[in-house]
């Protein structure tokens, strides 16, 4: 299941790219001990022997992956990653297979393990929006998913392309509680639904762009990490975007009508399309919160999602 709600930063993870690397849009949390270490380390030193690598920093560990900044025998900066569920090992399949094209370059891959190159720049696109340059970030992440879907065609044509999941799968939650829950969501499924019958501009998707997914690589500016590995319309990588660093940043007055023109811009996406895929994600993410118990971040997304139907 892909419970990869709204992303909540802290001061933190606003200050540091290096550990909005480490952390998704979902519920997973950095884990280690006063002594910078965790139990993973074990798990960890096996891989950073096999790749004569030098741990350069805490390991971390998220409910999904292990982590471990690094150096190559070369000096170069690299991220270990150990993925522990099949979401995240599929993630590290459509990484690989961008093969650098607006996403962080892998350097090897093996089994559950991936080597990628390591954000060590300074720039912080989470920074950006709450200090005052939200457009500039909301330009990086429409710039970054544009890359990505202009790079699908030779993923799925690719010899043994990764196994990506559809839309339609990825909405089950969505489509399995939705009457249970509001009618906001019974009416986000509807809508899920009238558009994945009519799916338009299908490639392989990031699954999750948000502030914290996209970070800066120095000289190879702006990339993608932490993919969810998915297949359909691309106007749904778009979605999330809206949604963060934080929902009480996204529901600023004027916030939210001023992503939506400028990504309708960017993409070149019909708004009313644009509305209704916003909606529907706002449905799929609240009801992961929802079934998480987290009554108070559900409540934001629906918020976000009821605004962008004012927006068509």
């Amino acid at each position: 299941m892909g419970r990869e709600g709204v992303s909540m930063l802290d001061d933190d993870a606003l200050q540091s790219a290096e550990v909005g690397a480490l952390r998704s849009a979902g519920d997973d949390t950095l884990q280690s001990a006063d002594d910078g270490t965790t139990t993973d380390l074990a798990v960890a030193t096996d891989w950073l022997d096999h790749w004569r690598l030098s741990l350069d920093g805490a390991v971390f560990q998220t409910e999904t992956s292990t982590l471990a900044p690094a150096y190559t025998a070369t000096g170069q900066a690299v991220m270990l990653k150990i993925s522990h569920v099949e979401e995240e090992q599929r993630g590290s399949e459509l990484l690989a297979a961008w093969s650098g094209h607006g996403a962080a370059r892998v350097l090897e891959h093996e089994g559950d393990a991936v080597l990628m190159e390591r954000a060590t720049g300074p720039r912080s696109l989470a920074h950006l929006s709450v200090s005052g340059a939200d457009a500039a970030a909301t330009e990086v992440l429409c710039a970054t998913a544009a890359v990505l879907h202009e790079a699908s065609a030779d993923v799925l044509d690719s010899p043994g392309p990764p196994d990506l999941v559809p839309l339609r799968t990825w909405f089950r939650d969505l489509f399995a509680h939705a009457d249970e829950l509001t009618p906001f969501h019974r009416r986000g499924a509807d809508l899920a639904l009238a558009l994945l019958d009519d799916e338009r501009d299908v490639v392989a998707l990031h699954g999750d762009v948000h502030h914290a997914n996209v970070l800066d690589f120095g000289e190879r500016g702006w990339l993608a990490i932490d993919p969810k590995g998915l297949l359909g319309d691309r106007t749904f990588d778009y979605c999330n975007l809206f949604c963060n660093p934080s929902p009480e940043l996204a529901l600023e007055p004027g916030r939210l009508e001023a992503r939506f023109a400028q990504v309708t811009d960017a993409a070149g996406f019909e708004s009313h399309r644009l509305a209704r895929w916003l909606m529907a994600w706002c449905a799929l993410s609240s009801t992961w919160h929802a079934l998480d118990g987290d009554d108070a971040a559900a409540a934001s997304m629906i918020r976000i999602g009821e605004r962008a139907l004012t927006l068509d």
